[in-house]
């Protein structure tokens, strides 16, 4: 497109990722318009549009899409919502944003995949740490060593005990994907394949869940990885005082390790080497991509639609171990 030409992005999904990261972004770049937001709730579209002084407004998304020309559509509803939205979006040659998960079910997924790729559009997922600067030292500190075996761990308060559906947001609902494992392993999945260059070959999960709780205590993820090498995530839902001084991350690679350290810094073999300055991933993302639709250059972006796959498979697989008792499952049998 024109580089005097504003980009014009259509919101799909106008909840706290679009009111307090990426639409406070999108309207700090020079010639980029929101040109409409849908949400399937009218009040919280209403808000958000008269908040940012947003002049259409919609319930539903293929009519944004059939009423509006938008250059850029960035959807940002829950991995449960997710449909047919997308695909159109891309086969109108409409470029996307996809927030992460990128859907509860796979076929979902790849048919919106096929859409991106049969169109041609530039296309990213909201993998934002990949942009963060820790993340890609960790991926030079890495380069060119035999991974061995990569521990992620995260751990929290207990989640809410059992309510009335109509008291509970999906937000704290494991079955439309409101719960740690599922958000947050899509997460600590592809910085894992970010920073070592591997990709998840085989996913085997358990669940401690206790009935009273809507969402699991505990989550155990075991992967098998593309080298040979194994690792685990562990997302602990009972100890409120959270991991203490312990790493996010423990990479072992043949002669050693290093440890990431939320987004504060980097040890190798328990030697500070790096530090980490105050960054916002949020914002380096949203301009990649913006700059990358005006431009049609797509070199910047550090993930797309396709690669996004590849770190959602394995939860969804994970996840399927855990309701065949542990079963090992193939990642690859997901892409099919």
């Amino acid at each position: 497109m024109s580089q005097t030409e504003p980009v014009r992005v259509g919101i799909y999904g106008t909840g706290t990722f679009a009111n307090g990261t990426h639409i406070p972004n999108i309207i700090q770049f020079d010639n980029v318009v929101i040109s409409a937001v849908c949400d399937a709730d009218p009040k919280a579209a209403s808000e958000t549009a008269a908040k940012f002084s947003v002049k259409n407004v919609f319930t539903d998304a293929h009519k944004m899409l059939a009423e509006v020309k938008i250059d850029a559509l960035y959807s940002i509803v829950p991995a449960f919502a997710r449909t047919d939205v997308e695909s159109t979006a891309a086969r109108m040659g409409i470029h996307l944003f996809s927030e992460k998960p990128q859907a509860l079910d796979m076929k979902i997924a790849m048919a919106i995949d096929e859409a991106v790729a049969e169109s041609g559009v530039i296309s990213t997922v909201g993998f934002r740490e990949r942009y963060r600067p820790i993340f890609q030292e960790a991926r030079r500190l890495l380069e060119g060593k035999r991974i061995v075996h990569i521990r992620f761990q995260q751990i929290s308060g207990p989640p809410p005990k059992n309510q009335p559906l109509d008291r509970g947001s999906w937000g704290s609902q494991m079955k439309l994907g409101g719960v740690r494992f599922f958000d947050w392993g899509v997460h600590a999945t592809d910085y894992t394949r970010f920073m070592t260059g591997l990709d998840i070959t085989k996913a085997q999960a358990f669940l401690c869940h206790p009935e009273e709780y809507q969402t699991p205590l505990s989550s155990s993820f075991h992967y098998a990885l593309s080298n040979g090498a194994t690792a685990t995530l562990t997302f602990i839902e009972a100890d409120p005082a959270g991991l203490g001084t312990e790493a996010y991350f423990t990479i072992h690679f043949e002669g050693g390790r290093i440890k990431v350290f939320g987004y504060e810094r980097i040890e190798l073999n328990d030697e500070v080497v790096y530090e980490a300055e105050p960054f916002d991933p949020w914002l380096a993302q949203d301009r990649t991509f913006i700059e990358a639709v005006r431009s049609g250059n797509r070199k910047g972006l550090l993930s797309d639609y396709h690669d996004g796959l590849f770190s959602l498979a394995p939860i969804l697989a994970g996840w399927e171990s855990t309701r065949q008792n542990g079963a090992c499952i193939d990642v690859g049998s997901l892409m099919v």
